[in-house]
């Protein structure tokens, strides 16, 4: 019933040339779901945590619904809303609210999307340190080159302590010498990349994504700092292109926030490194 494929960034690139050059829609629009003729939906997501939900559902609440779920996996944030948007995937589920919004005003996306179902909370990690506190002057800090996330990241700096003043579009590029007052040392990475980062030695402080701590083996129970999940605007989302909702979608949605997924969540991060949104 599910069907889970991996996509290297080279392979996506050629698979999205040729979906540029005459490719299709992932499926045709569905008005009503049978259980006995179950329809496909293909999804894209993050490995972890959001292809392990979608397993889930694919496995215990998809085919009562009438739904099966071709689910593909993607291993950086930008490749999903490529697919999503030259019709290769139905619907795709990894992002939150000012990522999708810096996506749709940049590249021009007409994009949907759903409800929070989770946040994995964002956390800094040290090899060299085991206190925020002993952090000196200059200490060299990696940090993500995404411009929704890199502003999240230098607010959990300040909310410990490393940081003023930082505003909702802050960057690292923009910092004052009164906003970093320790004369921190930004290093910026892709996302995906930033694991690496934690053990090269002159690196003091690696802020992590959940999604890569998760599949790094690591924990929030390990970080020097982890971001509150309360009120927290972070929440991870269903996204489709506008005009392409229809009954799958619709009851994918439903199922992403059932009680059956919000139970998954909490028994599978009991420790909140997942935490549900609803």
């Amino acid at each position: 019933m599910r069907k889970s494929l991996t996509l290297a960034a080279t392979a996506v690139a050629a698979a999205l040339t040729l979906s540029a050059c005459g490719g299709s829609d992932a499926s045709t629009s569905v008005d009503i779901l049978d259980p006995a003729n179950p329809v496909t939906l293909t999804v894209g997501a993050s490995p972890m945590p959001h292809a392990q939900v979608l397993a889930f559902v694919a496995d215990n609440l998809a085919a009562d619904a009438g739904l099966e779920l071709d689910i593909k996996e993607f291993d950086d944030y930008i490749t999903p809303n490529i697919a999503l948007d030259d019709g290769s995937l139905d619907a795709n589920y990894y992002q939150h609210l000012p990522y999708f919004e810096s996506q749709v005003q940049s590249q021009g996306y007409d994009f949907e999307h759903g409800a929070g179902v989770h946040v994995e909370p964002y956390a800094v990690f040290s090899e060299k340190h085991d206190d925020v506190t002993a952090v000196g002057e200059g200490a060299r800090v990696a940090i993500t080159n995404d411009p929704s996330n890199q502003a999240r990241a230098l607010t959990l700096l300040e909310e410990a302590g490393l940081l003023k003043d930082i505003d909702a579009d802050a960057s690292v590029l923009a910092l004052t010498d009164e906003q970093n007052p320790k004369g921190l040392d930004f290093v910026e990475n892709q996302p995906e990349l930033l694991v690496n980062d934690l053990s090269d030695p002159t690196v003091d402080l690696a802020i992590l994504n959940g999604n890569y701590i998760l599949a790094a083996g690591l924990s929030t129970d390990d970080a020097l700092l982890v971001e509150s999940v309360e009120n927290n605007p972070y929440a991870n989302f269903l996204a489709w292109k506008t005009g392409n909702k229809d009954a799958r979608i619709d009851k994918l949605e439903e199922l992403l926030h059932s009680p059956e997924v919000k139970a998954f969540i909490e028994e599978t991060w009991p420790n909140g490194d997942v935490t549900a949104a609803f």
